[in-house]
């Protein structure tokens, strides 16, 4: 069986569409005769997150730890106890495409490590989109992606799972795969599709990146970062 893992942070917004995706992804999971679980935490919420994750996903687990690690960490653990072999994650302002998690079965590695990509990036300048797809990934990439990767339960507990962390749990935990001799399997397919907002819920994440992307150019052309609409 395979489990999806979202942690999510006042994502009352997104999460619909984000879960919607994971249903779809499921459904195709299943014409291949495998099942699937999926879990919500919702981590330190003020708004409508908890109430939309328990319209669509099979369990919500609700934590005030405000800490993205430690979702991650107790959606797995949940999973794991459920009788989980293969745990995919995402983050709730994704969404996936329908063979997502079909794929990563039929890699049959320990780990899996996709790419994410933009379809909206608002008020980012086209000088920030062509930074970004700078260098095209190719299979073998060394990206690591919380809303697009994959590892098996016995990888997970062999490395000791996500650790509690602000950022970087992911990160964290697939350095520790490497270092363990697991297989990883770093694809550019599937990706997944993710947010470009300005926003961001986890501090020095993909959002952040994207700042500091943005910052670069305009600190290159002398701009201030403060005087960018």
């Amino acid at each position: 069986m395979i489990g999806v893992l979202i942690p999510a942070h006042n994502e009352a917004q997104h999460l619909k569409a984000c879960l919607l995706s994971v249903k779809r992804s499921l459904a195709y999971l299943q014409r291949h005769g495998l099942q699937g679980v999926v879990v919500v935490v919702a981590d330190a919420c003020t708004d409508l997150t908890p109430q939309i994750a328990r319209q669509y996903a099979d369990h919500v687990l609700v934590i005030n730890a405000r800490n993205v690690g430690e979702a991650r960490r107790s959606g797995a653990q949940w999973l794991i106890e459920y009788g989980v072999d293969w745990i995919a994650c995402t983050d709730a302002d994704s969404q996936v495409p329908l063979n997502w998690l079909h794929a990563q079965y039929l890699y049959q590695a320990d780990v899996f490590c996709g790419i994410v990509r933009i379809e909206d990036w608002g008020d980012y300048s086209s000088d920030v989109i062509k930074a970004f797809h700078a260098t095209v990934p190719q299979d073998g990439h060394p990206h690591i992606h919380g809303a697009n990767m994959g590892i098996s339960r016995d990888a997970y507990l062999q490395v000791g799972g996500f650790l509690p962390a602000t950022a970087h749990e992911d990160v964290a935990l697939i350095r520790r795969c490497e270092q363990a001799g697991l297989r990883i399997a770093r694809r550019i397919q599937p990706s997944v599709v993710t947010s470009a907002r300005r926003d961001a819920r986890a501090r020095e994440g993909f959002g952040d990146f994207l700042l500091k992307l943005e910052g670069n150019i305009l600190q290159s052309r002398g701009v201030s970062g403060e005087s960018f609409g």
